[in-house]
Order: structure tokens, then sequence, then C-alpha cells
């Protein structure tokens, strides 16, 4: 196996607020990295960092080797990896404007958007690859439905399709499993594994921290910096939970949010991170 993400040193704050404090790890290609901690931990802020689209005040990123946009120091708006198709972000629900007037297919199109000439035209590898990844997550018969019309499943679903479609080496998962019905969630557990095993990196962000024993390969606990990163086992441990959560977790058993953070909506397509 390879390193295919580095992050060393990693700051990010929000004006007076600091979210990101020094946060450091690397992850191996052909990998699942199950990502914990409380809400306001720094989980969604340190997507957007691997992603570019927003500016570290310390510390670099690096993908395959090569910088990401949002390096502290770099002059890049966007993230290079983003637009070069090797990182894709699965957004948590909230952050998504459902009513915005898209099919699930065209949802799943957009992750060929990369190997369109300037017609933005699909050919027919790229019709292909989106019903391959429709059928993978079993939403063909559902593709050309509204995405605000899926149920919380079926919508994720349409965003991991997405992921596939465009063939990604990195997926960033931001709580994947939250609001989905049992159904779903197995599905995604199986598509997760079997991308794993096809040679993509996968780092998912969770409460669900029974689940996470049953798929991931390892773990990292998150508060401002990491504070651990080991195997699942190991990470979960009480007192590790402790040390993230500042109270007793059942490592059982899904988490409270103990800390809320509020957000705002995006469209659909602002959600692929090219902001």
């Amino acid at each position: 196996m390879s390193t295919l993400l580095s992050c060393e040193n990693v700051h990010v704050n929000y004006g007076p607020v600091r979210a990101l404090t020094g946060a450091s790890f690397t992850l191996d290609t052909g990998r699942i990295c199950g990502l914990i901690g409380m809400n306001g931990s720094g989980k969604s802020t340190l997507f957007k960092a691997i992603m570019g689209v927003v500016p570290m005040h310390a510390g670099s990123i690096t993908l395959d080797g090569q910088p990401v946009g949002g390096n502290h120091g770099s002059r890049g708006k966007n993230a290079h990896h983003h637009r070069a198709g090797l990182v894709s972000y699965v957004p948590q629900s909230e952050e998504i404007d459902w009513t915005f007037p898209i099919s699930v297919r065209e949802v799943v199109s957009m992750g060929r958007y990369r190997n369109l000439g300037i017609t933005r035209r699909l050919r027919a590898a790229d019709r292909a690859a989106v019903d391959e990844a429709l059928a993978r997550v079993e939403l063909t018969d559902l593709a050309d439905r509204q995405i605000g019309a899926l149920s919380g499943g079926q919508r994720k679903r349409a965003f991991v399709a997405r992921a596939i479609a465009q063939g990604a080496q990195l997926l960033l998962l931001d709580e994947p499993f939250a609001g989905v019905d049992k159904r779903s969630e197995a599905m995604l557990i199986q598509v997760i594994e079997q991308l794993r095993d096809e040679g993509a990196t996968v780092l998912v962000s969770t409460h669900d921290l029974a689940s996470l024993r049953q798929f991931a390969d390892e773990a990292l606990l998150l508060r401002g910096d990491i504070l651990m990163h080991d195997t699942p086992e190991k990470v979960l441990a009480p007192e590790n939970l402790v040390r993230a959560f500042g109270m007793e977790v059942d490592a059982g058993a899904p988490t409270a949010a103990s800390s809320a953070t509020t957000s705002g909506t995006t469209t659909i397509s602002s959600a692929e991170g090219k902001n």
C-alpha cells in the first residue's frame, strides 16, 4: 500500500474560532477510516480542508503526493485534485437544498463532468458509468425522480453513486448513516467495502460507533487535533471516548450530539465542493 492522503499540522480558523488545531495523520490506499468526534470537533472542516475549499492558517495537505489548493500559503482558489476527480465528497443532508430542480440521474451525472468537453454533453461511456453507478446503489428505477422526492437513505445512496461514477480514489463521507433506514445503511456499508476492495480510500465520519466496528479498518479520534489513530477496537476504548466527548460514551450505540453546530444549505451543484 502507498500513502494517498497526508495531513501535517493542519490549522483552520473561522475568525476567532479555532476549528482545527494541528491535525496530522496519513491514510493509505485501499483503506476505510472512521472519523469520530462530537459535533463541533472539526470533522466537516477537515473534509473541506482536504478538498481545498477552506484556507489553512498553518500546515499542509497532500493527495497522491501533490498539495491541495487550500494549503497554507497556496494561492489556488479551488482544489486541483477535486477538479481532477481524485476526491469526491458526500455531504451531510442538511447542507443540501433538496428542492433544487434536478433528477437523481443528473446528480449522479455530475460525477462525469470532469470528463466532458465544452459542450458538457455525456458521451456513451459517461452514460454507461452513470447507469452502472445507479445500479450499484439500486436506484435505477428512481433515476428520473427529483432528488428531494427520495427518502433519506436513497438520497445518500445517490451521492455515493455520484462518487462511483466519478471514479474517485478518495471518498469523504460526512455522516452517511444519519437519518437512513437499516436497509440503506447496510447497502452503503456494502458499497463502501466494495470500493475499498477495488482500491479506493474512504474517510467516513459517523456517530454510529457500533456499525463502525463492522466495516472500518482504522479510526481517527478528532477534537480539534487528532487524539488517536489506530484500529477501531483501540480507538473506541472507553477512556479514549471520554477524551473525545468529555463524558462516558457507549461504544455499542450511536452517540448523541453533545455540541450542536449550525450551517446553511447549499445547492446540489455547490455541494460538489467547487466553490
